[in-house]
């Protein structure tokens, strides 16, 4: 490992203050694995045998985000290293969080992490990799194996669980059959962790290599039906074969996934949630044909709740609520005016809920007609802008005597198609036509069209 990257010339950096002082420093963990599997390390944890009060003092600018654990965060410019006491950890009374910690030495402090691939230490100063637990005979047959005692591992902290499948999946590594035989055991205790600690981590499996298998491995392992009984009950829910040639809802997913390229947190949401009302909308008609009748709708719903339940972001949530519930429009468009199509393209976050639809069709028929219809007609109407300003306005409508109210909107929402047609091109044609559009009777604002109907 060299100091090729910023991120690694200041790691050198830092710990070579460290040594200057006296002090072992190591690089530890995920780096250290990413380095052999000649992957270039994102981020560098440093261990040391100093302790966190000679850390503060050694570097200018430090944040005791653990103090109490020995982690200090270093800065250096825009950076920020872990640098943590080599340590040991017991009493996981809450299955999180340790509640006695003693600081030791290098040997012991590797015995206590997660999985033999993440139990790794780099020495900078001599150039070599530090192997305590047989991290580098794993790496080499694609093993994701605990450290000691699986169940230990496991009930001392219930996140690893989730950090197996993540590891697994976006490593391509098999997982060690006591390993994974502890994690079945004890995926029902997964409830111990915070709802932010299972979106992260759900959140990693989905948006890297491999969620595909993560998707499959949750549900192995019993964990999806803990925090995720909604995709779980996918499972088994047939689809019409005419259009689902692929099978139930979950392989379906299942698919999508497998098709994402690397996707935004909204799209790998979405692609998880888009159907996740199937199984509850789920009926035969009267000619015996599998419908799911308004599963968009209901499917909006049960994705707001579901991510609100993991603490999602509200801007997250609406987006992935906007794409489960717009999902099915996009049959509709070859044959939508022009004005409704434009209002449905220009809408907020529409590449990624597109993006959904092809991943969508890829993953079922395979038809791509409605998404090249689409992209022609955004290449069509790449020049004009797609929401102008409406030329009729809510106080236009008042002085022709429309009563304010809810019932301008229709009148309003007529218009502004016309205008995005082309066939209102003026102001004034805007209120000549709303002249025209409102009879007599129609002073209170109610819909002369619909009148009576």
């Amino acid at each position: 490992m060299k100091p090729s990257s910023p991120v690694l010339k200041s790691a050198f950096a830092i710990a070579e203050r460290l040594r200057h002082r006296g002090f072992t420093a190591y690089f530890a963990g995920g780096c250290v694995r990413d380095f052999l599997m000649g992957r270039e390390p994102k981020d560098v944890d440093i261990a040391t045998s100093a302790l966190p009060e000679d850390v503060e003092k050694t570097f200018p600018r430090t944040v005791p985000v653990g103090k109490q654990f020995g982690v200090i965060l270093v800065m250096d410019g825009e950076l920020s290293f872990e640098v943590a006491t080599f340590r040991t950890e017991g009493g996981y009374q809450d299955g999180r969080h340790p509640t006695q910690v003693r600081f030791t030495g290098p040997q012991e402090d590797a015995s206590r992490r997660d999985f033999t691939v993440n139990g790794l230490f780099f020495d900078p100063e001599a150039g070599k990799v530090i192997d305590y637990v047989g991290g580098q005979l794993d790496l080499q047959a694609g093993l994701l194996r605990a450290i000691g005692n699986p169940d230990t591992r496991f009930e001392e902290d219930k996140l690893r669980l989730m950090r197996a499948v993540r590891f697994a999946s976006s490593l391509k590594f098999q997982i060690d059959g006591p390993t994974w035989d502890a994690v079945r055991r004890w995926s029902p205790e997964i409830h111990c962790v915070s709802p932010e600690r299972i979106r992260d981590e759900l959140v990693r499996t989905l948006t890297r290599s491999g969620a595909e298998r993560g998707f499959q491995l949750l549900s192995d392992s019993g964990l999806m039906k803990e925090i995720l009984p909604e995709i779980e009950a996918m499972k088994g829910v047939m689809q019409a074969p005419e259009y689902h040639p692929e099978g139930d809802v979950f392989t379906h997913t299942k698919i999508m996934l497998e098709k994402m390229r690397e996707p935004t947190v909204t799209l790998a949401m979405s692609v998880l949630l888009h159907d996740v009302a199937k199984p509850v909308t789920q009926s035969l008609d009267s000619h015996g044909r599998i419908r799911f009748n308004c599963h968009a709708a209901a499917g909006a719903r049960m994705a707001r709740e579901l991510m609100k339940r993991l603490r999602f972001s509200n801007d997250e949530i609406d987006k992935v609520v906007s794409a489960v519930e717009q999902h099915l429009t996009f049959k509709d468009v070859m044959n939508m005016r022009e004005g409704k199509l434009k209002l449905f393209i220009s809408r907020p976050n529409f590449d990624e809920e597109l993006e959904l639809h092809r991943l969508d069709s890829l993953s079922a028929s395979g038809n791509l007609q409605n998404y090249e219809f689409i992209r022609e007609k955004l290449k069509a109407f790449a020049d004009e802008p797609l929401r102008p300003k409406p030329l009729l306005s809510g106080h236009d409508l008042i002085a022709l005597g429309v009563k304010p109210g809810r019932g301008m909107k229709p009148l309003l929402d007529e218009a502004y198609e016309l205008q995005l047609e082309k066939k209102i091109n003026s102001a004034e044609e805007a209120v000549a036509w709303a002249k025209n559009r409102i009879s007599p009777l129609n002073i209170s604002g109610k819909d002369p069209v619909n009148e009576g109907n």
